[in-house]
């Protein structure tokens, strides 16, 4: 069944502190058109400011997550302008959620190619069925997944990144795991059982320090390792000064559970 032309791109529903943003064209694959960007873009900034909100998982209605870009509406404007512009639209989104306080987890179902699987590698965890699979396949239509490239060079290695990209095939669950881009692999009836466990075990623990470890785990991936352990030091100082992990400490030294409350 196909999804009215004028349903939401993406839908939202919060939950006990979790916000799940679900990619609403199922039947057409939930192709990153301008419009789904958009919708992810203006989405995600308002949860950025919603202090209800702990974790956010992006999940995908139908048979697969995302298969990347809109390729029939890139094809209807072939310019130079346009394309540029796609591309920053894209990465002002896959950047946003890098930035987002909340940690993000990607929830898949069967494929996430090309801009898809970039998608997956810029979630902060990211779990998949076990019917899932991967590919950054533009190549195979001449176009060389060059964005998507940025996002899976910082997930998996070099040769194995390499050789995805240069030949565009597919990979399972099982090896997306082994390989660092994804973090878990469960049946279809388990996946969102683990979801939830992970948004549990995160909401657990206080908001401050997730947002602050997670600021600076990206940050200092891009430093040298003297400048990274600067900057990690000046963000654990600024965290112990915080209440909650003054509560923290003293609930660990009287051997008792914190009171974050």
């Amino acid at each position: 069944m196909s999804t009215p032309a004028d349903s939401p791109f993406v839908l939202r529903k919060d939950v006990a502190g979790v916000s799940t943003l679900t990619l609403n064209r199922g039947e057409r694959f939930n192709p990153l058109s301008e419009e789904m960007l958009a919708a992810l873009q203006s989405e995600f900034k308002a949860i950025a400011v919603d202090e209800n909100v702990r974790v956010v998982v992006l999940a995908a209605a139908g048979k697969a997550f995302c298969a990347g870009h809109d390729l029939k509406q890139m094809q209807a404007h072939p310019s130079e302008d346009y394309y540029k512009s796609l591309f920053q639209q894209c990465s002002k989104l896959m950047l946003t959620i890098q930035k987002l306080p909340q940690p993000v987890i990607a929830r898949v179902q069967g494929l996430a190619t090309a801009a898809g699987c970039q998608l997956v590698g810029m979630c902060d965890l990211a779990v998949a069925s076990d019917n899932a699979s991967f590919a950054v396949s533009g190549v195979n239509v001449g176009l060389f997944c060059s964005t998507p490239a940025v996002a899976l060079s910082r997930n998996v290695s070099r040769k194995q990144a390499m050789e995805m990209l240069l030949t565009g095939d597919f990979i399972d669950a099982q090896t997306a795991l082994q390989r660092g881009l994804i973090n878990r692999v469960v049946s279809t009836d388990e996946l969102d059982a683990c979801v939830a466990e992970l948004t549990a075990s995160i909401i657990a623990k206080p908001a401050l320090a997730i947002s602050m470890g997670k600021q600076l785990f990206y940050k200092q991936l891009e430093m040298g390792v003297e400048a990274a352990y600067q900057l990690a030091g000046q963000t654990m100082a600024c965290n112990m000064l915080d209440g909650t992990a003054q509560e923290g400490v003293q609930a660990f030294l009287e051997k008792r559970r914190p009171d974050w409350t």
